[in-house]
């Protein structure tokens, strides 16, 4: 941009200019500073002719993108002096882009006054009528995208209502509400609204009011009535009635919907979008094209069954495409409507499933991709070994315990071919990288039993959420020994600040003659000392096959004060294992089948080949 100074005759507001050239600003705090020492933030012009005479064009004007309010206060204070002002300090930008324009203007006066948010709608709108796109608003304006979203959703709203909400007469959760109500939703509210004797949900209520309850006025029927052959419930005392059955209702409405959506196709219209029951049409998202040039028309069908058709729109994205001479691709009309796609769907997997369930062998290694990869119906997650320091996380990676379970993470992953480096077996849809559910599946389809359990013991392993009364469960059933898994190390000694277990601690891995002696000596003495024993140095035997009594199966405490997490876990558990008043009798009660404990060995035979043997396999069938 280039600095300059230029007289007030020469300058004039922008139409860009997002305060808007007709509306008077508000000088009310920044003329006292302009009468004082003037004009001293420069203004954003650039140079081109100007429309607006009345506000000082004039064939050599620069237009005032960003400054309004300046140039008003140093108008009135040029007019109190006798028409005398000094020239006021501008910087110059280039001439043509009003895109680039109406950007700079915003974030000027954001920074200055901060506009309401219809202004910030009706400038957004602007915005991407210049070729910007949501995201682009985002990085311009330092906005996410949701903030710039729920702004530009403000266009789903008739006038009155923004004008009310700019007004303050409708708070900001009744408004993000009616952003998602049909324009005929508006209108009813509206009518509430202006009836003294009725009631006009807001905030929370008024969101039940547009979606909840299954109660689907007659009024938004597009099908005859009279041609209806399900239950109408009528209101006595209004003259409102209504859909006995939801799911009849549908039908039918959505069989309508079908039959105007094919009207519209023989009328010409190159492509017809039924949208989504609740999906929204946002208008700033699209933009008007006529039919002749490739408009499509799009059906929108609200929660409560209401219907709006929007006739001659094409997306943002396509029309800048038509201003460059492009033309707009008609998509194929599908084969399957959405009623009769969803009909097939759902007896074709009702066929599937009925058939996997007598199939375990397949049924497993499906369940096994399905836990590794995820699915929009499994979101199984990762356990995360990182701690709550660098150093806790360190202890963790360099862990027997860790390492232990590495060395059949690799297995597992060469089983299935995967990369022997990553992190996890698992890949859930949230994770750093991402498994194939059908490759899966067909991997796992080769491999024998064996194998797929060596897999599916190492995802649940990964998956298996620590800090649970499962993780007790597991300890006593698995006779799992903390001193064989894990190894006392300088993490574990920086933790400790109760003196009273630092003191219990000492006793344990020195001795109680050592406590005794040390009982009245700092914390940091005791855990120097606990640290010389753990070693092994200063002369003291190292301490071999000790745990802290809250890491080992069962924990237990070392004061009586609680806050114990594993000693609460294990409580817990143990309220699983007593028997409830009614019990079976002992003898009668299932017992751990003690053959689950063993792992997997080479020499093992296939449960799925004990199940086969004497049985013919079906032609045509997977064998796992």
């Amino acid at each position: 941009m280039e600095l300059k100074h230029i007289d007030i005759a020469n300058l004039a507001v922008s139409a860009t200019n997002m305060r808007g050239v007709k509306k008077a600003p508000d000088l009310t705090n920044i003329l006292p500073s302009v009468r004082a020492r003037g004009v001293l933030v420069p203004l954003i012009v650039r140079r081109e002719s100007c429309p607006e005479p009345a506000e000082g064009g004039s064939p050599e004007t620069y237009e005032i993108i960003a400054g309004k309010r300046r140039y008003h206060a140093a108008l009135i204070v040029a007019e109190e002096n006798g028409g005398i002002s000094d020239p006021l300090p501008c910087a110059v930008m280039a001439a043509g882009d009003d895109a680039a324009a109406l950007e700079a203007s915003i974030i000027e006066n954001i920074a200055r006054l901060d506009p309401d948010e219809v202004t910030r709608w009706e400038n957004f709108t602007r915005l991407v009528k210049e070729g910007r796109t949501p995201e682009d608003i985002s990085n311009t304006f330092g906005l996410t995208a949701l903030q710039v979203k729920r702004t530009l959703a403000l266009g789903n709203l008739m006038p009155r209502i923004r004008t009310l909400y700019k007004g303050g007469h409708i708070d900001v959760t009744t408004v993000r509400h009616l952003t998602l109500a049909s324009k005929a939703q508006q209108r009813d509210w509206l009518k509430l609204l202006d009836d003294e004797d009725a009631y006009a949900p807001v905030g929370h209520r008024l969101k039940e009011w547009l979606f909840g309850g299954a109660s689907i006025p007659t009024s938004v029927a597009l099908f005859p009535l009279d041609a209806y052959t399900g239950g109408i419930v009528s209101d006595l005392f209004g003259e409102d009635s209504y859909f006995a059955s939801s799911e009849q209702f549908w039908q039918a409405q959505r069989a309508t919907v079908e039959m105007k959506a094919d009207a519209y196709r023989d009328e010409g219209w190159q492509d017809v979008v039924i949208l989504e029951p609740g999906e929204y049409f946002h208008t700033w998202e699209h933009e008007r094209l006529p039919k002749k040039k490739g408009g499509r028309v799009y059906i929108a069908i609200d929660s409560r069954g209401g219907v709006t058709f929007h006739e001659g729109y094409v997306t943002t994205k396509e029309a800048r495409k038509v201003e460059k001479g492009g033309a707009i691709e008609r998509k194929a009309r599908p084969e399957l409507s959405a009623p009769l796609a969803n009909y097939v769907t759902l007896h074709r997997y009702a066929a599937v499933s009925a058939r996997l369930a007598e199939a375990p062998a397949i049924a497993l290694r499906l369940m096994v991709a399905h836990a590794i990869a995820g699915s929009d119906l499994w979101d199984v997650e990762i356990q995360t070994r990182r701690g709550k320091s660098d150093a806790i996380s360190e202890s963790i990676e360099n862990s027997l315990g860790e390492a232990s379970i590495d060395i059949y993470r690799r297995e597992a992953l060469s089983l299935l071919d995967l990369g022997e480096d990553d992190a996890s077996v698992s890949g859930g849809k949230y994770s750093s990288f991402s498994r194939d559910l059908g490759r899966l599946f067909l991997k796992l389809l080769t491999l024998d039993d064996k194998g797929v359990m060596t897999i599916l013991s190492v995802v649940m392993a990964e998956t298996l959420q620590a800090g649970t009364p499962m993780i007790e469960l597991l300890g006593q059933y698995l006779e799992v020994d903390m001193t064989l898994c894990w190894e006392p190390d300088m993490a574990l000694v920086d933790l400790l600040g109760d003196k009273e277990v630092v003191n219990a601690i000492l006793a344990e891995v020195a001795g109680e003659d050592v406590a005794q002696a040390n009982a009245k000596a700092t914390g940091k003495v005791q855990r120097s000392i606990i640290e010389d024993c753990i070693e092994g140095k200063r002369g003291r035997e190292k301490r071999v096959g000790w745990a802290p009594r809250w890491m080992t199966f069962p924990p237990s405490s070392y004061t009586g004060r609680g806050g114990v997490a594993t000693v609460e876990q294990w409580d817990a558990a143990q309220a699983l294992l007593e028997p409830e008043p009614e019990a079976e009798r002992e003898e009668d009660a299932p017992q751990t089948d003690a053959s689950l404990l063993e792992p997997v060995g080479q020499d093992d035979p296939d449960p799925a080949a004990d199940e086969s043997e004497g049985e013919e396999e079906e032609p045509g069938q997977l064998a796992a």
